[in-house]
């Protein structure tokens, strides 16, 4: 492939996963929309809910992930038989966590009394979270499925599921929480029904998609090989080491911020939904990097890889450079999209201003990331993310925070300082793997 095709097949490829990832983010921002008329505390129960939901979910989903790696692999070599056997037990190793997930959940909620939180904003979180818990099942299932598909070039279905996902999700907001149709007026807890309900549907929906394309997957058998769950666990564990240390630092940072009062915590969530909302342009690219270097390298096109990876981050930069324009210049207008509340709307803006700061480096480092999965390297990225996070970023953050009395703006600089670090970090090391890789090409 010359270097203009594979531009052209990371574009093709990272526009649908963009989409995507942009949809599964609208499903907790229209949460936050539904809730976020109801009140700071409600607003704040989502924050806590989510941080302990997706804490644990995301984890669980990085063990996941060496199916980028596999599956691409083995369809860029055309193995498709054994890309399916990578499914399969992508399947079984997404039920086995089902069960962990769940109870990680239900063991964490009575933890939550023990960080000080505010007690209306707990109360409505352990409901929110008590609801959400149910959607785990359908969606440790549609992880599995979606990186299958997005591993064989299907990924316009993901993007379609997800859109309808959304506008499932959304009429189930106006249900429950507000109380229409006859439905009780649930609040935040609502919102966690809803969610739930469309999980199901996307379970559901990527099952007749793989089904419909490939009716031969319903005649492989399903029993399940411990030396493929091997491999992916091999490839999965430190990829969610890396999604855990990333994770929790926010979760982290949610709990701190919650000390401080409802208003802050409420434009805390503002802040971190929105960059989580810009943080999937550069998600999807990165799975898109992750699939066409795994292809490369699966067909014997090292070449191919290392351009590939470096279509990736290009279009990474770009992305996350208007992002940060964007937070630069309309904060206001951003925040006035969650909340008419004076009080939240002035706690967000200075979050949303340092945001700016470290949107091209989060580009960076999740763009490379994915790169270095599809050659098979994902455990230099949970180390830069230790380091990063952990040793520098968030004790800095608290120090700004509680010592300098910074507030919520100190915790968000101290993040802003570790992400410079960790996506100059894996820039250089993406870098030493494409020269090996080129250096693999025959002269």
């Amino acid at each position: 492939m010359t270097s203009r095709t594979e531009l052209r097949a990371m574009f093709t490829l990272a526009t649908p996963l963009v989409l995507s990832e942009l949809g599964w983010m609208a499903m907790g921002v229209v949460d936050s929309m539904f809730v976020g008329r109801l009140g700071a505390e409600s607003l704040g129960a989502i924050s806590l809910g989510t941080t302990v939901f997706y804490t644990v979910a995301i984890i669980a989903s990085g063990l996941l992930l060496g199916l980028d790696t596999l599956v691409a692999q083995s369809w860029g070599a055309g193995d498709r038989a054994d890309a399916r056997h990578s499914l399969v037990n992508g399947i079984w190793l997404a039920l086995l966590l089902v069960p962990l997930v769940m109870g990680a959940v239900w063991l964490s909620v009575p933890l939550l009394a023990t960080f000080g939180e505010n007690p209306a904003v707990l109360g409505e979180g352990v409901r929110y979270i008590h609801a959400l818990i149910w959607s785990a099942p359908p969606l440790m299932i549609f992880f599995a499925l979606r990186r299958y598909l997005q591993s064989t070039d299907a990924a316009r279905a993901i993007l379609f599921t997800l859109v309808s996902a959304n506008i499932l999700n959304a009429i189930g907001n106006w249900i429950f929480v507000y109380g229409n149709f006859g439905a009780p007026r649930l609040g935040a807890e609502g919102a966690g029904w809803a969610t739930c309900i469309s999980r199901i549907y996307m379970a559901a929906a990527l099952a007749f998609v793989i089904w419909q394309g490939d009716h031969s997957v319903a005649r492989v058998h399903w029993n399940a090989d411990a030396a493929r769950i091997k491999q992916l666990l091999k490839l999965g564990l430190p990829a969610a080491g890396q999604l855990g240390l990333e994770t929790l630092v926010f979760a982290a940072v949610t709990m701190l911020v919650g000390k401080l009062s409802a208003a802050s915590l409420a434009g805390h969530q503002i802040a971190l939904t929105t960059v989580s909302m810009t943080f999937m342009m550069p998600l999807g690219i990165s799975s898109a990097a992750a699939v066409l270097v795994g292809q490369a390298v699966g067909r014997h096109d090292p070449r191919g890889a290392a351009h590939s990876g470096w279509a990736a981050l290009g279009f990474g930069a770009i992305a996350m450079s208007a992002a940060a324009l964007a937070l630069l210049i309309f904060p206001r207008a951003i925040a006035r999209l969650f909340t008419p509340d004076a009080a939240v709307i002035d706690a967000a803006i200075p979050l949303l201003r340092v945001a700016a700061f470290f949107q091209l480096f989060d580009g960076l480092q999740i763009t490379a990331t994915g790169a270095l999965r599809g050659a098979g390297d994902t455990r230099t990225p949970m180390l830069c993310h230790f380091v990063g996070y952990w040793v520098i970023g968030l004790p800095f953050g608290a120090l700004l925070c509680f010592y300098f009395a910074q507030g919520a703006a100190g915790l968000w600089i101290g993040l802003s300082a570790g992400l410079v670090i960790i996506g100059t970090a894996l820039l250089l090391f993406w870098r030493h793997a494409a020269q090996k890789l080129q250096m693999l090409v025959p002269h």
